[in-house]
């Protein structure tokens, strides 16, 4: 039963990373973009279920919470350009509750893990429970804002949807290239490709993010030209 699914696992996986590089570096808006998009949410989905799935077969409750991370970064991101008027629901209620517990857990395990005589927590240094926790913590904080207010709209609601799908891109990426090396030649490895790769992602994110800064303030000196670009942008994002 495990077999099937590792290979639906990692076909995900491949296909997750790959569309989601294709989707960062198109013109955002295209529709060549927004089918990249699709395919990247379906097989990130595809790809973080079946990682669950699989690490609690095999008792690795490290990867439990890596894999319902991803899964919650890349539905929120979904939702967020799915919803045309950005008015939150009972999904939005939901996902903020998913994301307190995995913020919970993934900062009591880091600090476990700091505290143990070994300085792991199921296989794991204190390191990654404790970057995978602020990040969660940042969802945390950016669902109770978007809570409060109802929604968001504009360059607030693209910024939104970018940094969750380029963080989740992140994770695939890391997995693939940072965490399996030994599977690549040894000229990958010995020239630091597979670090590059694995860190792109988050490269791009602060790329887009800025550029997003930018757009807010163009928004700012010149409101209606940017409000039909941003309006064109998110219709291209809907699934």
């Amino acid at each position: 039963m495990r077999s099937p699914l590792l290979l639906l696992h990692i076909i995900a996986g491949t296909l997750g990373m790959l569309s989601g590089f294709v989707a960062v570096f198109l013109r955002k808006g295209s529709r060549r973009h927004g089918i990249a998009g699709k395919v990247f949410v379906i097989t990130m989905l595809t790809l973080s279920a079946t990682g669950v799935y699989l690490a609690i077969m095999k008792s690795q409750p490290g990867n439990v919470l890596g894999g319902a991370l991803t899964f919650y970064l890349v539905a929120t991101a979904w939702m967020t350009a799915r919803r045309r008027d950005g008015e939150p629901g009972i999904f939005d209620w939901g996902a903020l509750l998913v994301v307190l517990g995995i913020t919970a857990v993934e900062l009591t395990w880091g600090l476990e893990a700091a505290m143990s005589p070994t300085g792991l927590k199921y296989h794991y240094p204190p390191g990654p429970y404790f970057i995978f926790g602020f990040v969660a913590a940042l969802a945390v904080v950016g669902d109770v804002r978007m809570l409060v207010h109802r929604g968001f709209a504009g360059t607030h609601r693209i910024a939104r949807h970018l940094w969750r799908m380029c963080f989740a891109l992140f994770i695939a990426a890391a997995s693939i290239f940072l965490a399996r090396q030994q599977v690549f030649p040894a000229f990958l490895r010995e020239t630091g490709v597979l670090i590059f790769l694995s860190f792109l992602p988050l490269a791009l994110l602060i790329f887009w993010l800025i550029r997003v800064r930018f757009a807010n303030a163009y928004k700012k000196a010149h409101p209606e030209a940017a409000r039909v670009r941003v309006m064109g942008s998110l219709d291209a994002l809907r699934p």
